[in-house]
């Protein structure tokens, strides 16, 4: 499937969860089992191409875009939580939201010091999480140099911000304006 295909896969949802916004909602790619086969294909080649040594996915979609990917790939999978899913001590990063804050978890014996590792989630919009992630996997020893979304939202700036924090950003699909 083209990209553009795989967009028109991706359902708009308006005024969720507030009115104003436009939410871009990937179940219903998800849904669709050759959509999704082929958005899993699209991500694997561009991290194959990166020379990726192993996947990061943040909960919750991040799992399944990266989970998939990194099984396709028969690469390793680095599950970034929410706070209290893991059974071993955690190394934990508290990152803003746009109302409060949030925090991060992994298991640091599940990243290879230096290890290549690549970032996958659904959506980029904002950025925090994102770069939340990438701080997380450094210092839990990994190298973060890439990051690939299905989505991006360009005009909200996520992407520019993960930028700054010196990761290249790739996504298949963006939709400018929200």
């Amino acid at each position: 499937m083209t990209l553009d295909e795989i967009k028109a896969l991706v359902r708009t949802v308006p005024d969720f969860p507030k009115p104003g916004i436009l939410f871009r909602d990937v179940t219903t790619l998800i849904g669709h089992g050759r959509g999704f086969a082929a958005t899993i294909t699209h991500l694997a080649q561009r991290t194959e191409a990166i020379g990726a040594q192993a996947i990061a996915g943040m909960e919750a979609r991040g799992f399944i875009f990266g989970a998939a990917v990194a099984s396709q790939l028969g690469l390793p999978f680095v599950p970034v939580r929410k706070p209290g899913k893991l059974p071993v001590p955690v190394l934990a990063m508290d990152y803003a939201l746009e109302y409060g804050t949030d925090t991060l978890e992994v298991d640091p014996d599940g990243v290879a010091d230096g290890k290549e590792v690549v970032v996958i989630d659904d959506l980029i919009a904002t950025g925090g999480t994102a770069v939340a992630a990438v701080e997380l996997l450094r210092q839990a020893g990994a190298s973060v140099g890439h990051a690939l979304f299905v989505i991006d939202l360009p005009d909200i700036g996520g992407a520019d911000r993960l930028r700054g924090a010196k990761v290249n950003v790739d996504a298949l699909i963006d939709f400018p304006g929200d």
